[in-house]
This record gives C-alpha cells, sequence and structure tokens, in this order.
C-alpha cells in the first residue's frame, strides 16, 4: 500500500547551525511561520542543539522566548528539537533532576518531538529524558549516530534498534552527523531496522560528502517514514538536500509528499534574500556550500573540521593539515571506535591535534580525554587500548555504571546560585548549562529593561512626544 514519505524541515536549526553558525535571529523567523504552517510537515525542528547558546551569546536573545514565540506562530504543525541526552544541550553529563526539568520546561514551552542522541550510543545516558518526555507527554525520538568500524555491523544496529523500542521510544533516527551514509548501505541499514522494529524511521543526513539526496532517494525505496530536508536557500553544503528537490523527486510514486511546491517556492523566496545577505557578509562561507570527500576518507565532520584548521592556524601549523587528518582515525580506535558527534569529535579532534604538534601520541592528553577514557562519559562499542588508557590516566579508577549515578541533585544549587538574575523559572536552566554566557545574558536583559523603564518615564514626563 502506498505510504507517503513525511517531511521533517529543518531550516530553522540545523540548516542555520550547519551553515551560519547558528546566527539566525528570532524575529527573521517569525513572518514566514503562517506560510510553513500551511505546508503540512511532519514537523519543524526549531530549538535545541547549539541554537540554546547560541541565542544568548551571540543574539543576545532569551532561548525559552524564542520557542514560546514559535510555537504561538505554528498552529497545526509539531515543533521538535535536538536533546544531547544526559548533555541536556551542554557538553558534560548533568543530574537527572536538572535532565528531569529541562525536558518539563521545554515541553510546557511548546516543544512536541525531543530527538535524543547520546555521542556514544550508550542507551544508558539516554534513559531519563526519554522516561520524562513519555510522563511529560512529548513524542521520545531515539537517535542513533551513525558512525563507520566493524563493529558496527547490521546485527548492532538491529539489537540496538530493539532495545531502543523497548525503552518505550516513539520513533528512531538515523543521524548522519557527518553525511557518511551511502545510498546503498542506507537501503540496507533501512531494511535492517524495519526487520528489528516497528518504530517509525526517521533519516537524517548531510550534504557534505556529496550524496544524500541519493541516500534518501534508496532508504525511501526501502521504506524509511520521515526524512530532515532544508528549504532550498539553506540547503546542501553541510546542511541537508533540498525541501523541494526531494519533494520533486518523490512526485508520481508510491512515497509521494503531497506537499505544495506553490508554498514551498513561497517559502525559499522568503529566506533567499537573507541567504544573499549571509553571503555578502561573510557569515556563509562558501567553503560550506561545497562537496568534501574527506568527509567519507576519515570520518570527519563538518564542524569537527573546521574546528582544527582554527586549531591549527593558531600553532601556525597549518602544514599538518594532512598529518592530523591521518591521525584521527587512530585517536578514535584508541578511543574504543566512538562516533564523532559532540562531544566525543571535539575530544577525538584535539587529542589528534595535540598528538601531531607534540610529535609523541599522547604525552599531553586534555581533561576531556582522560575524562572519556575513564569512562566518564558512558561505554564505548570497542575497549579502550589498554595501553594509551594507562599512559594518560595511570591508575585512575574506571567507572562502569551509569555516569549519572555518580553525580548528586543539583537543581536547588542552581536555584541559589541565579536567585538574583532570575525573571523566570527556565533562567535557572540556562544557567544550569551555561553559567557564564547566561550571567551575561540576564545583566544585558536587565540593562535593556532598565533602558525601556528610563524612556517611559521621560515620554511620561513630557521629553518626548507620546
Amino acid at each position: 500500500m502506498a505510504k507517503p514519505i513525511k517531511i521533517t524541515e529543518t531550516v530553522l536549526r540545523d540548516a542555520h547551525q550547519s551553515l551560519i553558525a547558528t546566527r539566525m535571529p528570532t524575529e527573521l523567523m517569525l513572518p514566514i511561520i503562517p506560510t510553513m504552517d500551511k505546508v503540512g510537515y511532519n514537523s519543524v525542528e526549531c530549538w535545541g542543539g547549539a541554537t540554546f547558546d547560541a541565542s544568548m551569546r551571540f543574539l543576545k536573545e532569551d532561548p525559552w522566548e524564542r520557542l514560546r514565540k514559535l510555537r504561538e506562530g505554528f498552529k497545526n504543525t509539531k515543533l521538535q528539537m535536538l536533546l544531547r541526552g544526559q548533555n541536556i544541550l551542554g557538553y558534560k553529563h548533568y543530574p537527572d533532576d536538572v535532565v528531569e526539568y529541562f525536558v518539563q520546561k521545554s515541553i510546557a514551552n511548546g516543544i512536541d518531538i525531543i530527538r535524543i542522541f547520546d555521542c556514544l550510543n550508550d542507551l544508558r545516558n539516554l534513559e531519563t529524558s526519554v522516561k520524562t518526555c513519555k510522563k511529560e507527554g512529548g513524542h521520545a525520538q531515539i537517535a542513533l549516530a551513525y558512525t563507520l568500524g566493524d563493529a558496527y555491523t547490521p546485527e548492532y544496529w538491529m539489537n540496538i534498534a530493539k532495545e531502543i523500542e523497548s525503552m518505550g521510544a516513539d520513533s528512531i533516527c538515523i543521524k548522519d552527523m557527518a553525511g557518511l551514509l551511502l545510498p546503498y548501505e542506507a537501503e540496507k541499514l533501512v531494511k535492517s531496522l524495519k526487520s528489528a522494529t516497528s518504530l517509525p524511521i526517521d533519516l537524517h543526513t548531510h550534504y557534505t560528502s556529496g550524496v544524500a539526496s541519493m541516500t534518501y532517494l534508496k532508504a525511501a525505496e526501502a521504506g524509511v517514514d520521515i526524512i530532515d530536508c532544508a528549504i532550498s536557500p539553506f540547503a546542501l553544503g553541510t546542511s541537508q538536500p533540498a525541501t523541494e528537490v526531494m519533494v520533486e523527486a518523490f512526485k508520481g510514486q508510491e512515497f509521494e509528499t503531497g506537499l505544495d511546491q506553490k508554498l514551498l517556492a513561497e517559502i525559499a523566496d522568503y529566506f533567499r534574500p537573507y541567504r544573499e545577505e549571509c553571503l555578502a557578509s561573510g557569515l556563509m562561507d562558501a567553503k560550506v556550500l561545497g562537496v568534501n570527500i574527506k568527509t567519507l576518507m576519515y570520518q570527519v565532520p563538518g564542524g569537527m573540521l573546521s574546528n582544527m584548521v582554527s586549531q591549527l592556524k593558531e600553532q601556525n601549523a597549518s602544514d599538518k593539515y594532512n598529518t592530523v587528518l591521518e591521525e584521527i582515525p587512530r585517536v578514535r580506535k584508541d578511543f574504543g571506535e566512538p562516533p564523532l558527534v559532540t562531544p566525543s569529535s571535539q575530544i577525538v579532534g584535539t587529542q589528534a591535534v595535540m598528538n601531531v604538534l607534540m610529535g609523541e601520541r599522547y604525552k599531553v592528553a586534555t581533561d576531556q580525554t582522560k575524562d572519556l577514557l575513564a569512562g566518564e562519559y558512558g561505554k564505548t562499542i570497542k575497549p579502550f587500548n589498554p595501553e594509551v588508557q594507562k599512559k594518560i590516566i595511570g591508575d585512575r579508577e574506571v567507572i562502569t555504571c551509569r555516569p549519572a549515578d555518580k553525580l548528586e541533585p543539583g537543581l536547588k544549587k542552581f536555584e541559589e546560585d541565579v536567585k538574583q538574575w532570575k525573571q523566570q523559572d527556565e533562567d535557572v536552566l540556562s544557567y544550569a548549562l551555561f553559567p557564564q554566557v547566561a550571567t551575561d545574558f540576564f545583566k544585558y536583559r536587565l540593562a535593556q529593561q532598565e533602558k525601556v523603564d528610563l524612556t517611559a518615564a521621560d515620554t511620561k514626563n513630557g521629553a518626548y512626544p507620546a
């Protein structure tokens, strides 16, 4: 029986995160919402990921206020966010009470679907968020960070899919953050997952390596339920395949989307001038719009590559670029072959840079590397290289429990720390995740409010025309 493919639109989150470092302001999003709301998307991904930090840090916006405004505008469309499991939207593990409160507040402010992932695919790190999401009436989608390696067999993916279903998840996402999933591999993977679980399968990939549209086509033929796309002005490069292109490609097929190209053209026309503005200002770098086949050779996501390039530039060692690229797979192997996604990608990439610059492997290691090898991030699919582990952490105790089991509840302390700035319950969570960034934002917010109060007072006193 014919089954239309559903589309999740990423322009309000991952597309601008991937192409313009998450700098799209809320005010730019709002005017096009009524049109986007008519399309009939499966969902609009519009929150989470790096948007939370970037809103406060660079745009001087309250991320919670953004979510409330989006919710108010989207009357008929589900809103979706990305959550890093026990890391929430930060880079370390948070206590369960903080995770629970964050999930609760996300749903209360308007999120319908929470896509939850862990950088090691350690499902223990997702338990608290999934349980809370279900309790609060949200749709819990567990994302598997897709990667390559001899341990990542069809059996591995099938077994983990069965575990996800038994955890109570509502759907599964194949999260191909580096654009590694080739078309025929996608067909095999979707078929394997479909044979192991009855949950809907969502496929998320990036155009970085140039194969993403073909990957979606083969996945559709294999029975994938949902694909993530971006409206064309913010598609391709390190973003997703273009929404309109995929809609057209499936036209007349059994999985035709049924989405209206006239509405999509209206949305594209709205975002196109902003794209030109971003290119002219340098906010959108032409480098992120091309195809980078090195992604497939070294499994390095686009964000990790740019981070590595800037680290080498700072050390006047740009000539070591290729040597570092060759070192990355070796470090990854020593570290138990984790998928390369935030924060494991940063840990592996930074360590590879240090190994090359020092001229000796693991002569110096970052604190994050030490924590990873001590089990503080969770369990990797393969054991760590014991010699490397010994050299880096010596006799430090290696934990095997769920890392969050070692954390004391933290909400009360954050409540106490933020009370002088708190104007809404959600401020506690903003502070818990990014203490310095949130404090700077709270100071800015207060200054703006005082400015408004002064203007209002002067108007009342006759200094300005009413």
